[in-house]
């Protein structure tokens, strides 16, 4: 669970919403059925028409990793590298079948498949990133309908409110119904603005930053199966792939 998306949403909210009480507003005012159809199923609808469906739906689904990310575990990775090489360099590298056989990751299976193989480091580092690259994509491509949205939704919204003015202006001769058309004139635009700088592109930038540290997880195995294939040392590998691993040795040196 990120805490911190969750506290980042909540003190979003409580800016705007208790903004909007101290300056003697309520929270009804905000609420518009008709400003709300008009900027989420409008930008909704731009989205989907630019990307593929299976794409669109990829990247809704997606948006759970905002509070529930995948692991990122670099030094796990590397513990399974130096034993992997411990094992390579005791048995052979025929000694890695089982764990190719055991594991449940595909990248994973794969580059230890390849090494069972006997397959060059040249051999191995072509093939695995170009698996690194189609998978960066495939989630890429998934994460930008979130920054699609965060570029149509303020413009949905300013048609939202051109649409609340329309209303106005058809109704000049019942000030009764002014009142309704003004608000979603304003509360659109509201809308669009809000949900493109509070929702779609932090979403959007979140999820590339989780992507960028699945493929470092990639790359890290990489690097590591490639010195296995070169047969280095076991020792030298660990020290090697530490260098991935910034948390420890830059946050005791630096702000």
């Amino acid at each position: 669970m990120d805490f911190g998306s969750i506290i980042g949403i909540l003190i979003a909210l409580i800016g705007i919403i208790g903004g909007q009480l101290i300056e003697g507003g309520y929270i009804g005012s905000m609420l518009q059925t008709a400003a709300f159809l008009i900027v989420f199923c409008g930008t909704a609808g731009a989205v989907m028409v630019q990307s593929p469906v299976r794409v669109f739906v990829r990247g809704i689904r997606m948006a759970r990793w905002v509070v529930m990310p995948p692991k990122f575990e670099p030094r796990q990775v590397i513990n399974d590298v130096v034993r992997w090489s411990a094992s390579a360099r005791k048995a052979g590298l025929l000694a890695l079948d089982q764990q190719a056989g055991m594991a449940t990751d595909g990248f994973v299976r794969k580059g230890l498949q390849l090494l069972v193989d006997g397959a060059e480091a040249e051999t191995l580092r072509d093939v695995m990133e170009v698996e690194i690259m189609t998978f960066e994509e495939y989630y890429r491509q998934a994460a930008r309908i979130w920054e699609a949205a965060g570029g149509y939704a303020p413009t949905i919204g300013i048609l939202g409110a051109v649409l609340g003015l329309i209303h106005v202006m058809e109704n000049l001769s019942d000030p009764a119904r002014l009142g309704s058309g003004i608000a979603v004139a304003f509360v659109a635009t509201i809308y669009g603005v809000g949900l493109a700088n509070l929702v779609f592109l932090p979403v959007a930038n979140k999820l590339k930053v989780l992507i960028a540290g699945q493929v470092l997880l990639h790359e890290i195995l990489l690097e590591g199966l490639i010195s296995i294939a070169n047969g280095e040392h076991t020792r030298m590998i660990e020290i090697r792939l530490l260098g991935y691993v910034a948390d420890q040795r830059f946050d005791a040196n630096g702000p």
